[in-house]
């Protein structure tokens, strides 16, 4: 009985010593780059530009958070949605170019900044302009894309 049990004790160290072992790993977009997410930035505002708060609310992972200026943090792409219609006035115009990105050495979560304009009029028509500063983090997805998990902006009073 003793041999038995050596040579499954062996047999067994072998087994973990000469087998691969699977190691999980992520296989985001191997070619995915800071440019990757400055370019899919350009067409996040392209897309908002183009159908206002659909468009701009495409490129959001369902369960992505904003952190707007000044009130509450804002949970899920649903409600987030809710707040986004004045993009779809004509008369509101956001743009925003960013000015630094990085991925994460794993390819799955890189971020991006920069500034933003928004330009409307107020209630009496005069046409008003906010400049701010924002940060996006934008996270790989199952299905292939790149979605924004966590935005976050603050208004300056002067271009930045």
């Amino acid at each position: 009985m003793k041999t038995f049990l050596l040579i499954v004790i062996f047999a067994v160290l072998v087994a973990i010593f000469t087998v691969p072992y699977a190691h999980p790993t992520v296989s985001a977009s191997p070619k995915a780059t800071a440019d990757t997410l400055k370019q899919l930035e350009a067409e996040f505002m392209k897309a908002a530009a183009a159908q206002g708060s659909q468009g701009y609310m495409s490129y959001y992972a369902d369960d992505s958070v904003e952190l707007p200026n000044g009130v509450p943090l804002i949970p899920g792409k649903a409600n987030i949605a809710k707040t986004m219609g004045f993009l779809d006035d004509k008369n509101n115009h956001l743009s925003w170019a960013p000015v630094g990105a990085d991925i994460s050495a794993s390819g799955d979560l890189g971020y991006t900044y920069g500034t933003y304009e928004f330009r409307s009029k107020d209630k009496d028509g005069k046409p008003t302009v906010e400049y701010g500063k924002y940060t996006s983090i934008w996270k790989f997805q199952k299905d292939g894309s790149w979605k924004v998990v966590l935005d976050m902006g603050n208004a300056t009073a002067q271009p930045k």
